[in-house]
């Protein structure tokens, strides 16, 4: 499950955006305007993960809150811990190294699993990077696919999207509604950061 507390959520209505915020303004804004327009055509997106959301407005808006606790309540981790480490978020685990690691792991200052920890950490940052840099283009790619795909020259949006060529990008989406073209560059910003 996300991660829902500093999220964001964008509530579409055809090509407008009806909301952008925290998921309880957004789906209590789409709740008022289906009591408004019970015809009305409004798409919920994670912007997190750029997935079409669906929730039963019905009810009070009360009612409606309270349903999104699901959404809303992280998970918490029931697993018990025994004494010792675990206690502290440690897990003693058994690692391969080749004879020259060991003996380079033994002239590093802290010990062998401070520097492990070290350098697990560098790689991670890393990682980290590519990791959001994939997470946008995916975001994006799924905002798009559900809200843009009839669009002209979506094709070429999605193929410069994962080319990482922004000029195309945004040239491609030239004469798309102003609101999909927004939000997509806000949801493809670290896609194209470098």
């Amino acid at each position: 499950m996300e991660n829902t507390s500093a999220q964001k959520y964008s509530a579409f209505e055809g090509t407008n955006l009806l909301s952008h915020g925290p998921l309880e303004e957004v789906v209590l804004t789409v709740q008022r305007r289906f009591k408004a327009k019970a015809d009305a055509s409004i798409l919920v997106f994670s912007d997190l993960t750029g997935k079409q959301m669906d929730f039963d407005l019905r009810g009070t808006e009360k009612e409606v809150v309270q349903r999104l606790k699901v959404y809303l309540t992280p998970k918490v981790s029931s697993s018990s811990s025994g004494p010792g480490r675990p206690k502290l978020g440690v897990t003693a685990r058994e690692i391969s190294l080749l004879p020259r690691h060991w003996q380079w792991l033994s002239t590093q200052s802290g010990g062998a699993s401070a520097v492990l920890r070290r350098l697990v950490e560098a790689e991670m940052k890393g990682s980290n990077q590519k990791e959001q840099i994939t997470q946008s283009r995916d975001s994006t790619y799924q905002f798009l696919s559900a809200i843009a795909g009839n669009l002209p020259h979506y094709e070429e949006v999605i193929r410069a999207l994962y080319a990482n060529n922004l000029k195309e990008f945004k040239d491609s989406m030239s004469g798309w509604p102003i609101d999909i073209r927004e939000h997509a560059l806000i949801l493809s910003e670290t896609a194209f950061a470098k």
